[in-house]
């Protein structure tokens, strides 16, 4: 699929045109459409080449001999004259006009002055028209509009699950990954870890096989599914589109027959992003995103968030599931890591996803879709078009065919997320971590519906986010994405370390500020100077309105630049609670 922008009007290829009549073919010269402009090329003998007095004179002579109002406008870098009619006039008048000009031997060519368009085009994969979750402008998360200035080329995701069922619509956006798990019971491979990231079916054979309350079931085929989402090959007239089709996908396998370890998945997060694990061969092709579309509960622990924090240090992005419990997703893990995106699921109407987890940890909510409506039995798919359409394999334990199935979840979320991030990493190679999920939530836009309980900044929008970092610069240096956490009644400060400025802050500081709260109302917002100077920013105002996402402006002209700046909320009620999510300063 061709993506080139080609914006802009069209003009002449050459400066002044040769002796030789440009005899173009009269097909390609006619106007198909109105036209407002011609494009004059004289030959350079003749006077109007360089005195735009003489083209003025042409034009006027020439639209009146025709019957219109004909008027220089302006000379084109080429050369050429442009030629205004007076407003849009029909193919037939321009015409007129046209032949006018053909007509004089000391004009070398005469064209409309067309316009041209973006080329990218609707994928011509056969079920992307139920990919809803791409495209539609109610819930969808804009992604078409994106791929006219990138499709994730060069950017490696890794997707952290049950590994790879060989899939057509994959295969060729797929790089070498490897098996993490160590147990050869759980991992059905007949051994421990090796380079092979297959699936090998996670299925249970009967309740209660992978402790108290477990039901047996088929295989997921989960990874599959997830990397079908990221980076499905598209416009290959078969299946689905991938968000970020011109990235690659990289599995590390961690889960098998009953889940997986935390052990195996710190190994493979460390893995994916560069680093290195003990008896496990270097990664030739680190991951600039990671995807973990899995969880269970309790708050993060120390080895989650150890390998975390060592992957965003690396300069990838972790981007992981709140969960689908329809509960708070701080009480579970790795969703309540610090360090990752953490995100929540949509239904197609643009409400919370009858199951998704929310609260104030969640940094942004992305289509996870829903295949049965909340009051439906369990395990019942009675809504198969308001699902997440993906790749995926008929076989119930063990590979069979391949297939194209929907599935609903946070875990489909995750992966437009990760794709997203592949789109921005593709676009903006500098950007961060940091920056990619500051420019995410700051691009995001209110979700149709309702989200109970805290969606984060809203729906992730892909086109609004790449415009962003292709279009200004990269988020600030100087940004603190720690989230603490704001109690009822307490004052809670973040600090930004500046350094590296000569003299003082200046007269339009930018101060971004993304802090999750379900009563804005409450708060009182201050930037606090180095020197202890207060800066007001809110003030107790949006009564019960969630979020601040804002960029505030603040004369800082006489506070030296240098020092440690904090960021200072007060809350003055009882009932709300929040936290700062992250803030920036731009010098």
């Amino acid at each position: 699929m061709s993506v080139t922008l080609l914006a802009g009007t069209a003009t002449a290829s050459v400066a002044v045109a040769s002796e030789t009549p440009a005899a173009a073919p009269a097909a390609a010269l006619a106007p198909t459409a109105p036209v407002e402009n011609l494009i004059v090329g004289y030959k350079s003998s003749a006077s109007e080449a360089s005195s735009n007095s003489a083209a003025a004179s042409d034009a006027t002579a020439k639209g009146k001999k025709a019957g219109k109002k004909a008027k220089f406008d302006r000379r084109l870098g080429t050369g050429a004259a442009l030629v205004n009619l007076g407003g849009t006039v029909a193919p037939a008048e321009a015409a007129d006009v046209m032949a006018q000009f053909r007509a004089d031997p000391d004009v070398a060519y005469v064209e409309p002055d067309t316009r041209a368009y973006a080329t990218a085009v609707t994928p011509n994969d056969t079920e992307y028209a139920k990919q809803w979750d791409l495209f539609e402008s109610t819930a969808g998360m804009n992604v078409p509009a994106a791929w006219d200035k990138t499709t994730g080329s060069g950017v490696t995701v890794a997707v952290i699950d049950t590994g790879y069922v060989a899939h057509s619509d994959l295969a060729s956006n797929t790089v070498a990954g490897y098996d993490f798990i160590s147990s050869s019971a759980y991992a059905r491979d007949g051994g421990g870890r090796d380079s092979n990231p297959a699936d090998e079916g996670d299925w249970n054979a009967t309740d209660g096989e992978c402790g108290v309350g477990s039901k047996a079931s088929n295989s997921s085929w989960h990874g599959t599914h997830v990397a079908g989402t990221i980076a499905a090959a598209t416009n290959n007239s078969k299946g689905v589109a991938g968000i970020a089709y011109g990235a690659k996908i990289q599995h590390a396998r961690v889960l098998g027959k009953c889940g997986g370890s935390t052990s195996d998945i710190v190994d493979a997060i460390t893995w994916a992003s560069g680093g290195s694990v003990a008896g496990v061969p270097a990664n030739a092709t680190p991951a600039k995103v990671i995807n973990m579309s899995l969880g269970g509960p309790g708050a993060c622990g120390t080895s989650y968030q150890n390998a975390i924090n060592a992957a965003v240090a690396r300069g990838t992005t972790v981007v992981v599931a709140a969960g689908n419990s329809n509960a708070d997703a701080a009480g579970y893990s790795p969703a309540s890591c610090n360090n990752v995106i953490n995100v929540a699921a949509s239904n197609r109407t643009g409400d919370r996803s009858f199951y998704s987890n929310y609260g104030s940890i969640i940094d942004i909510a992305a289509p996870g879709g829903e295949t049965r409506r909340a009051t439906d039995t369990p395990g019942t798919v009675t809504t198969p078009e308001n699902g997440i359409l993906s790749t995926l394999n008929a076989g119930t334990t063990t590979p069979g065919a391949e297939i194209y199935k929907p599935y609903q979840g946070t875990s489909m979320a995750a992966p437009h997320v990760a794709g997203l991030a592949a789109l921005l990493k593709s676009a903006n190679s500098a950007l961060t971590p940091a920056q990619i999920e500051t420019a995410i939530k700051n691009n995001a836009r209110p979700l149709a519906g309702t989200c109970t309980g805290g969606c984060g900044a809203g729906l992730a929008d892909a086109a609004a986010t790449v415009a962003a970092v292709t279009s200004t610069p990269p988020a600030p240096a100087f940004e603190n994405t720690t989230d603490f956490t704001i109690g009822d009644n307490t004052t809670v400060e973040s600090p930004i370390t500046v350094t590296g400025k000569t003299g003082n802050a200046p007269a339009a500081l930018k101060v971004g500020v993304n802090i999750v709260h379900t009563y804005i109302g409450d708060l009182k917002v201050d930037l606090v100077a180095p020197d202890g100077s207060v800066y007001t920013l809110h003030n107790r105002t949006g009564s019960s309105t969630d979020n601040i996402n804002q960029v505030y402006t603040v004369n800082a002209s006489s506070e030296v630049a240098n020092g440690t700046w904090k960021l200072r909320v007060n809350d003055n009620a009882g009932g709300d609670t929040g936290k700062i999510d992250s803030w920036n300063l731009t010098f």
